[in-house]
C-alpha cells in the first residue's frame, strides 16, 4: 500500500494553518508579494534590514470606515454626522500625515508638540482652519498655551478635551479667546485588568459637577464633546457593548442639560490584523455601534450625536513592514534552533519586547522549502532580544535552509508606534543602528514609486549623538 504524500513544505504549512491569500500577501515563483510588492526585489535593491510604508493602504482604511459608518448611518436613519480623527501619536511621520490629509481627515494630538505639526501642515496648505483638532493628553501649560495660538489664529474647531476638573482651572487661567470644551469619561476596566478604572479620564460624578459649578454659565467655554475610550479597542464583546451602552447614557444625561453638546467621541480601537488567522467583522461591528447609540437616544428622547473616531492603528498599522535576513543559525539543544536576524527587535520592532505584541511574520523566499520550527533571535546581547511565538499558532516557523542559501523574512503590518517607541533616529540598545527605511506610492498610472525616507543609521550619527 502507497503511504499518502506528506506536505511539509512551508507553503503548504502556510497554506492549511491560515487564510491565505488575503489582505494582499500573495505566493509568485514561491516568493511572497505584499500588495503587488516583489519582496524579494525590494531587498536586491535597497539591503536589509529594511522598513517600508505602502501609502495607499492608508488611504483604504479610511475610505473603509467611512463607507460602513455611512451604510450604517442611512441604514438605521441616523441623523448626526461622522467624523474620521487620526490619532497622530500612532505614527508623526510627514508622509503618514500628508497621506491622511489628501483623504479629508481630521487630527486628534496627544502634546503641545503636536500642535506644532498642524502648524506647519496649516501653512502648507494640507490642513485649514476649519478642520477638527481634538487635543486629548494630559494638558500642562505649554500645551494649553499652543491650543489658545491656535484658537486666536483662526482655527474654528479645536476641542480641548479635559481629563480632570484641575485641567480647567489651568485653561481658565490661560485661555484669551472662547474654546470649545471636551470632557473624556473615565471607562471601567476588563475585570482581569491591573485595575478597576482607566486613569485616563474622570467619573460620571465628577463630570456632572465640573460643567454644572464650572462650564454651564461660564462666558467663555461650551461643552460640545464628550469623549471616551475603551482600553481593550472595539471588540465583539459583553464587556465592550455594556460600556458603550453605559458612555452613550452618560453623553443622554449631560444633553438632557446641555444644549451645546452634540459630539460623541468614541476613541480608536479598530482591531487591526496581526495574524493571518483570525477575522474581523468590521461591518457588524460598525453597524452595532451606530444601532446602539440610535437606540439609547431614542429611548431617551435625545438627539443623536455626531460620532467621531480616532482611529490611528486601523488607519497607519497595515502599511507598514519591515525585513529581515538570517544571517546566522545556532543549535542550543535537540529541540531549540534558533535563526538570528540582521537586527534587534527592540531597535525595530519594541512592542515584540516590550508588550509581546504579535505581528504576521512569513519568510519572503524558500517557500517550497521543508519547515522547522525555529526562534528568531535579535543581534542584542539581551536575553530578551528574541521572537518565538506567533499569534495562531504560539510557535514560530521558517523555512529549513543549508549555509549557503539565502533566507529573506518579513514582519507586517508594523506601521503604527515601532518607530516612536523605539526611539527614531535616536541612540538604540547596544547601537543597533536604525535601518533604511523607504516608503512606497502609487502613481496616477498606477505605478509603483519608491522614494528613500532614511538611509540606515551610520555610526559617525551616534557618535555625534553620543557628544563625540
Amino acid at each position: 500500500m502507497t503511504k499518502p504524500h506528506i506536505k511539509n513544505r512551508y507553503t503548504d504549512l502556510i497554506h492549511q494553518t491560515f487564510f491565505f491569500p488575503r489582505h494582499g500577501f500573495e505566493v509568485v515563483n514561491n516568493q511572497l508579494h505584499f500588495q503587488g510588492l516583489d519582496l524579494m526585489n525590494l531587498v536586491e535593491q535597497y539591503g536589509s534590514p529594511l522598513k517600508f510604508t505602502y501609502l495607499p493602504k492608508i488611504g483604504s482604511q479610511i475610505n473603509k470606515a467611512r463607507q460602513l459608518f455611512a451604510n450604517s448611518m442611512k441604514k438605521y436613519d441616523y441623523k448626526g454626522a461622522y467624523t474620521y480623527c487620526y490619532c497622530t501619536k500612532s505614527s508623526h511621520f510627514s508622509f503618514v500625515l500628508n497621506e491622511v490629509l489628501k483623504n479629508g481627515v481630521d487630527i486628534e494630538t496627544s502634546s503641545a508638540f503636536d500642535l506644532d505639526i498642524v502648524k506647519a501642515l496649516e501653512k502648507e496648505g494640507k490642513f485649514n482652519k476649519k478642520q477638527h483638532i481634538v487635543c486629548n493628553g494630559f494638558k500642562n501649560e505649554a500645551y494649553v498655551v499652543k491650543m489658545n495660538e491656535l484658537v486666536a489664529a483662526g482655527f474654528e474647531n479645536l476641542t480641548c478635551v479635559l481629563d480632570n476638573p484641575e485641567e480647567f482651572d489651568l485653561i481658565e487661567k490661560i485661555a484669551t479667546q472662547p474654546m470649545q470644551i471636551g470632557i473624556r469619561i473615565a471607562t471601567e476596566e476588563e475585570p482581569n485588568f491591573l485595575v478597576y478604572t482607566s486613569r485616563l479620564g474622570m467619573s460620571y460624578k465628577k463630570v456632572i459637577d465640573l460643567y454644572e459649578s464650572r462650564i454651564k454659565n461660564h462666558p467663555q467655554f461650551k461643552l460640545k464633546m464628550v469623549h471616551f475610550f475603551v482600553n481593550s479597542g472595539i471588540r465583539d464583546t459583553t464587556y465592550y457593548w455594556s460600556e458603550l451602552t453605559r458612555l452613550v447614557n452618560l453623553y443622554c444625561d449631560l444633553k438632557e442639560v446641555c444644549a451645546d453638546l452634540d459630539i460623541l467621541d468614541i476613541g480608536g480601537g479598530m482591531p487591526i490584523y496581526t495574524s493571518l488567522g483570525v477575522e474581523y467583522d468590521y461591518e457588524y461591528m460598525i453597524d452595532q455601534i451606530v444601532f446602539s447609540i440610535k437606540n439609547i437616544c431614542d429611548n431617551r428622547g435625545v438627539l443623536e450625536p455626531a460620532i467621531f473616531t480616532e482611529f490611528g492603528s486601523f488607519t497607519v498599522g497595515e502599511s507598514g513592514g519591515v525585513l529581515y535576513s538570517i544571517i546566522g543559525k545556532k543549535e542550543q539543544n535537540d529541540k531549540e534552533n534558533w535563526y538570528m536576524i540582521d537586527s534587534s527587535f527592540i531597535t525595530t520592532l519594541p512592542d515584540t519586547w516590550g508588550i509581546g505584541q504579535k505581528f504576521i511574520l512569513l519568510a519572503v523566499n524558500q517557500w517550497d522549502h521543508e519547515f522547522q520550527r525555529i526562534n528568531l533571535g535579535g543581534l542584542t546581547c539581551d536575553s530578551q532580544d528574541f521572537y518565538n511565538s506567533d499569534t495562531n499558532t504560539n510557535q514560530v516557523f521558517m523555512p529549513k535552509i543549508n549555509n549557503n542559501e539565502q533566507l529573506v523574512m518579513g514582519f507586517f503590518h508594523t506601521g503604527a508606534y515601532q518607530e516612536s517607541l523605539g526611539g527614531y533616529g535616536g541612540i538604540q540598545h547596544c547601537l543597533i543602528p536604525a535601518p533604511k527605511h523607504i516608503v512606497i506610492d502609487l502613481n496616477e498610472q498606477g505605478e509603483q514609486e519608491i522614494s528613500i525616507f532614511a538611509d540606515a543609521q551610520t555610526s559617525e550619527g551616534m557618535l555625534k549623538i553620543l557628544g563625540y
